[in-house]
């Protein structure tokens, strides 16, 4: 295929033509653990990177390494790693960098899962996550100290919605060595980070870019544009010989292999010595999604727009967070990073409260009432009983999650139908 920076033409067709011996147009199936080597050379050689290939599906397989390439075509890097959830991901782009007594700076803005993880899981690994306020991009610089790694954001955060100002803190990291890692699970298609300065970026394929709430997984993509090197006294991970690989430093050993030290480390070092594979079956039926993802995307957005001045509009509603009703900075920040559209959630607080919420939540006969986001069809959850409960009262606040929020993650279903749902609910849910 003809190289192309358009979406729609990327997801149909990057990483894959057809079968070389059946000539099958659909990505096969490769539900197999080990792949046959030619001879005892190959397989030194693919032990020893000296050639790449696949040996253990804990670590590549066919059908996975299609989704790789795809997505990290879509978001313009140089390679991927797909692994078994998106908390998968996340947990592997701090680990890929960090050790004991390291520390990394995130913002506030995060989803339930990553907080829980960065606040208590990281810190029972030695690994101290200091959280700031992204409104003030300077503040990541004033947490930062010679232990810092990395720098974690998400570019549409759930539940806040304020879009991250990612330039901003990609240019002040840049100029301190530290690079910026975004998660940008609620903005595929719409937000490039890579291209605004970020070096790694990753997803949650279950959201979005699956689409049809059938396969959990992640995908990390490396931007490929972050000098390990340069600043190497702060990445030991990737620039000192590392005795779990035959003393490989690795910023030297993947050289002849392309700027890939990052995503090659995670894979043969974390995926191997932990595990979390994306199984082939889950990468098939992400790439059945990932297919019609800039399609779905354009009726996310649409039908989130309207949603969101409808509900501005109704007398139960007290607020509603969406980028297109923003102001002022916020709303500068969502122009200047998303192309497209706003993303397809949303939140919003009725006037009569949790009760309340919990009575609209309960009324609703086409929304599923569920824990996820980015499926094709319309779903609400109420966060601080379910995705946000481990947070503490002060940790819920400050992620953006009170009481009475309630979370819409809208579907492409048509948009009578999902405003005739939402208006019967909020009738009850007011009475």
């Amino acid at each position: 295929m003809a190289s192309s920076e358009n979406p729609e033409t990327i997801a149909l067709h990057a990483g894959w033509r057809a079968d070389p011996t059946t000539g099958s147009v659909a990505v096969p199936i490769h539900q197999t653990t080990s792949f046959q080597f030619q001879d005892t050379g190959h397989a030194q050689r693919l032990f020893g990177l000296a050639e790449m290939g696949n040996i253990y599906t804990r670590i590549m397989n066919p059908t996975v390494d299609v989704l790789e390439k795809r997505v990290t075509a879509l978001e313009g890097g140089v390679a991927g790693l797909a692994l078994g959830s998106g908390q998968a991901a996340t947990t592997f782009c701090v680990l890929n960098l960090c050790e004991a007594g390291d520390n990394i700076v995130s913002s506030t803005d995060l989803y339930g899962g990553t907080w829980n993880l960065f606040a208590n899981t990281l810190k029972s690994f030695g690994i101290e996550v200091r959280f700031v306020d992204p409104a003030d991009p300077q503040a990541f610089v004033n947490a930062t100290d010679d232990r810092t790694r990395c720098w974690y954001a998400e570019t549409l955060p759930n539940p806040k919605l304020q879009v991250f100002p990612i330039a901003e803190v990609a240019a002040l990291g840049r100029k301190l060595g530290v690079p910026l890692i975004m998660d940008n699970t609620a903005a595929p298609v719409l937000c490039k980070p890579l291209a605004l300065g970020a070096a790694v970026v990753m997803h949650s394929t279950t959201k979005w870019i699956g689409g049809h709430g059938n396969s959990i997984g992640g995908v990390v993509v490396d931007g490929g544009n972050f000098d390990w090197e340069a600043h190497a006294a702060r990445f030991p991970t990737l620039n000192k010989p590392d005795p779990s690989y035959h003393g490989a430093v690795w910023t030297q050993a993947v050289k002849p292999l392309g700027p890939i030290a990052y995503i090659i480390r995670m894979r043969v070092i974390l995926l191997r010595d932990l595990g979390a594979p994306m199984a082939p079956m889950n990468a098939f039926l992400t790439l059945q999604g990932l297919e019609t993802l800039p399609l779905r995307i354009e009726r996310h957005c649409a039908n989130a727009i309207k949603v969101a001045a409808w509900l501005a509009g109704h007398p139960a509603v007290e607020k509603v967070i969406h980028p297109s009703l923003m102001t002022g900075e916020s709303k500068r920040r969502a122009d200047a990073a998303l192309k497209g559209g706003y993303g397809g959630l949303m939140g919003f607080e009725l006037k009569a409260g949790a009760e309340a919420g919990r009575k609209f939540i309960e009324s609703l006969k086409m929304f599923y009432h569920v824990a996820n986001i980015g499926d094709a069809r319309s779903l609400a959850i109420h966060p601080a009983t379910t995705t946000h409960s481990q947070l503490s009262a002060e940790e819920q606040a400050a992620s953006g999650v009170s009481p009475g929020y309630v979370r819409l993650s809208i579907g492409i279903e048509h948009i009578d139908d999902i405003l005739a749902d939402l208006d019967q609910a909020l009738a009850v849910a007011a009475a």
